[in-house]
């Protein structure tokens, strides 16, 4: 058999992507010095796959933010708002993903949105009604011919037709079906500029196909296709699925002109009973997905043979391959120098998966019988994370448990007459800046350059000037600024039971922001405070009620590499056990408003519909009402998420109970306001004013305007002001000049409405 990938990490393997790119928006270092970047990380990734000796490697999966941003660049799906700016290439396609404002114009970046159920987000591209999907770009091309000058010959990737319409935003009144046609056109002309050059195989990746399509969806994909394969001496054509099972579309897809269909064994729970139902089409390949594309753990052997094995028997020619891209898990192991080679044995990273592929292939010939004795040995002993205690309070969470008292309404009015806040309360979502000074601080502590004392002492005074800050601007509700933390879920996952880190181990969340995943290795307990400390320091600093800051079960599970030797739901629970204490404990120390995050509630949402409550909300926000249902009436608990689809599950997130929610919803045109509207949404609410993944400052203007626009949803008792999400990776002068601006927004506000 063969082996393949459908796309690796593209950072770098010590993030020299984002160094790069970050040195380039502050005009350190030039274009060309940042492509020469681009090109020696994929340089390094193609010989290393080659060395491997991988049969399919991937091209056209490396860019400089992301590749749905990439196909619409490609495909000229590019607005006129930033065509239209006197910019270069490069520049106007970092607008689209950041936005700018400068002496060029003033643009709002695209919508960004997580990447069905992972932690990675993309760039949402944006049809206009003149919009003319054309194939103008040279990215794929010169990318292959990159690599064969290299001697490595690729089989390009590229985001399919179908995903692409599925996945844009129609700004008019024209749908994807109105640009089949363009769409069709324009990849036949990519197809037939490959052939040209020789590739042998390219790649369509098509992850919406996993999700439920109706009859009018399948003959989009039809149409599609019908017009895409049609070019004339193009190369083999492969359509790539992940992140699920194709049950809906499987006869359509076999029965369309594809020389290999990829499908995932990992996450896709029917993908073996559809090929046992309708059997697999002779004379295509399949590319089968059976090495976990998004979770470190090693491969286990017997079980990826057995099923490679039964597709043998079937006579279905068969490429062992990722379940989906490798983007989603870290570089290599050969950077992680302090876990005990206990723990590290059980990780297989980007790298190593190669190597289980290549192994995987050598077992299928027969060969290297004691690589697959000491994989199964890996499988039958896990030190070290088992703990009776913390499965015996799990066992015991009744339902009346994840029941807060009294009813929202009543806590609503208690809650009002406790803060006396007024109209239109100004907040933040948490986190400040993480200048220079702060990680410098945290950095000289971890080398060990400083005492604790010393630490401390630094983050105290940072704290101090953030209150005092804050009270001088006008916020009605302060942070503290988390200058104590790394990342919002590394920080307690550091000070939880049962977790393990890692040095290096860099994931892409979105553009160059990189998070570390922690990994769940045992079962999780709390061992003693983890924030209270900075909390009540900081509310002795000021009268005004100050908000505690605590990331949600559902968000530190989603955002860790999760267990595999336990349920989802298993590791949830514990996690809300754990946050519970917490929370209460910070309740006891004085602290009247909490914010417990669940900015990922929606990462591991299934993505069928019907799956959606079976196997993820029925636990999920139980297991987020569990950690707050102990407060008193008169606490007011706060939740924040961010950059997701919320709308369908709108009813859901108002069963989590919270007293009030932040969202993101800046980029995504506020069209979260009319679900809120229609499901008659009780939870007090946030909507984001700003965006804060941009480096944009926002007017007084702009603000009133979005504020506007949530009114005529939101009554006014209702509504929050707040930024879309936390200000961690902002500039300190945009930060301070964005707030201010808020401030003065709300208090115009306040006053027109008096």
């Amino acid at each position: 058999m063969r082996t393949s990938v459908i796309g690796y990490p593209r950072v770098g393997a010590l993030r020299e992507l984002k160094f790069a790119t970050e040195k380039y928006f502050r005009n350190e270092v030039s274009a060309a010095q940042l492509q020469c970047t681009a090109r020696d990380i994929r340089r390094k990734q193609w010989l290393a796959q080659q060395r491997s000796e991988l049969d399919f490697i991937p091209a056209n999966d490396f860019s400089l933010y992301d590749n749905m941003l990439d196909a619409a660049v490609l495909f000229n799906i590019v607005p006129k708002r930033f065509s239209s700016l006197p910019l270069t290439p490069l520049d106007i396609y970092f607008a689209m993903a950041r936005g700018y404002q400068g002496p060029a114009g003033d643009v709002k970046a695209l919508a960004m949105k997580k990447w069905f159920n992972t932690n990675y987000h993309y760039m949402v591209p944006e049809v206009c009604d003149d919009t003319e999907i054309k194939l103008c770009g040279t990215k794929p091309f010169d990318e292959f011919l990159e690599a064969q000058a290299l001697g490595v010959q690729t089989k390009p990737v590229v985001i399919g037709p179908y995903t692409l319409l599925k996945l844009c935003r129609y700004a008019g009144r024209r749908g994807a079906e109105d640009f089949a046609e363009q769409a069709g056109r324009a990849y036949a002309g990519l197809l037939a500029r490959f052939g040209e050059l020789g590739a042998g195989w390219v790649q369509f990746d098509e992850p919406c196909l996993c999700c439920d399509m109706t009859s009018a969806d399948a003959a989009l994909l039809e149409r599609l296709y019908s017009g895409v394969l049609a070019a004339p001496q193009k190369p083999k054509t492969l359509l790539q699925t992940y992140f699920g099972d194709v049950r809906d579309c499987y006869e359509t897809i076999c029965s369309l002109g594809f020389d290999g269909i990829g499908l995932d064994f990992v996450e896709g729970k029917q993908t073996q009973k559809l090929i046992e139902k309708h059997g697999f089409p002779y004379g295509k390949t399949l590319f089968a997905g059976v090495v976990n594309g998004k979770n470190i753990w090693k491969n286990n052997y017997r079980r990826t043979l057995g099923i490679l094995d039964w597709l043998h028997m079937r006579g279905i020619d068969a490429v062992i391959g990722t379940s989906c891209s490798l983007l989603h898990v870290p570089y290599t192991l050969k950077n992680e120098t302090r876990l005990p080679q206990k723990y590290t044995a059980h990780f297989a990273f980007a790298e190593e998966k190669l190597e289980e592929l290549s192994q995987l292939k050598t077992l299928l010939r027969g060969g290297a019988p004691d690589i697959l004795q000491k994989n199964a040995a890996l499988f039958e002993s896990r030190p070290d994370c088992r703990d009776a205690a913390v499965r015996k309070r799990a066992a015991e969470i009744r339902q009346e448990d994840c029941i807060r008292l009294p009813a929202f309404s009543e806590r609503e009015t208690i809650q009002k007459q406790a803060f006396g806040l007024p109209v239109f309360p100004t907040t933040t979502i948490g986190s400040f800046p993480q200048t220079a000074d702060v990680q410098a601080n945290r950095t000289a502590f971890r080398k060990g350059e400083i005492s604790k004392a010393q630490y401390e002492a630094f983050n105290r005074e940072k704290i101090a000037r953030c209150v005092k800050w804050q009270e001088q601007i006008g916020l009605d509700v302060p942070v503290h600024g988390e200058f104590e933390r790394n990342d919002m879920v590394e920080y307690f996952g550091e000070q939880l039971n049962g977790y393990l880190f890692t040095e290096k181990a860099w994931v892409q969340s979105y553009g160059t922001r990189c998070v570390k995943p922690p990994i769940i290795w045992g079962d999780i307990s709390r061992s003693g405070p983890m924030t209270v400390t900075w909390s009540t320091y900081a509310q002795s600093l000021t009268p005004k009620p100050m908000k505690g800051m605590l990331t949600g079960p559902v968000t530190i599970l989603n955002w860790s590499f999760p267990r595999e030797d336990v349920s989802l739901r298993e590791s949830a629970f514990q996690i809300a056990l754990a946050i519970r204490d917490e929370v209460l404990e910070l309740e006891a120390n004085g602290l009247r408003i909490i914010q417990i995050d669940e900015a990922a509630l929606r990462e591991k949402l299934p993505l069928r519909k019907s799956d959606w409550y079976r196997d993820y909300l029925d636990w999920a926000i139980p297991a987020f009402r569990l950690v707050h249902s102990g407060v008193k009436p008169e606490t007011q608990i706060h939740t924040h998420m961010c950059y997701s689809e919320f709308t369908d599950i709108i009813r859901a997130i108002d069963d989590m109970d919270a007293d009030v929610i932040t969202f993101e919803a800046s980029r995504s045109n506020l069209s979260i306001l009319d679900a809120l509207l229609e499901n008659r949404f009780k939870t007090q609410v946030g909507p984001g004013v700003y965006d804060i993944h941009s480096p944009r400052v926002p007017s007084v203007a702009e603000i009133k305007s979005a504020l506007g626009e949530m009114l005529r949803r939101i009554s006014p008792e209702k509504l929050w002001v707040n930024p879309d999400c936390g200000l961690k990776t902002r500039g300190a002068a945009e930060t301070a000049e964005s707030l201010k601006n808020m401030v003065e927004a709300a208090r115009e506000l306040r006053y027109e409405n008096s």
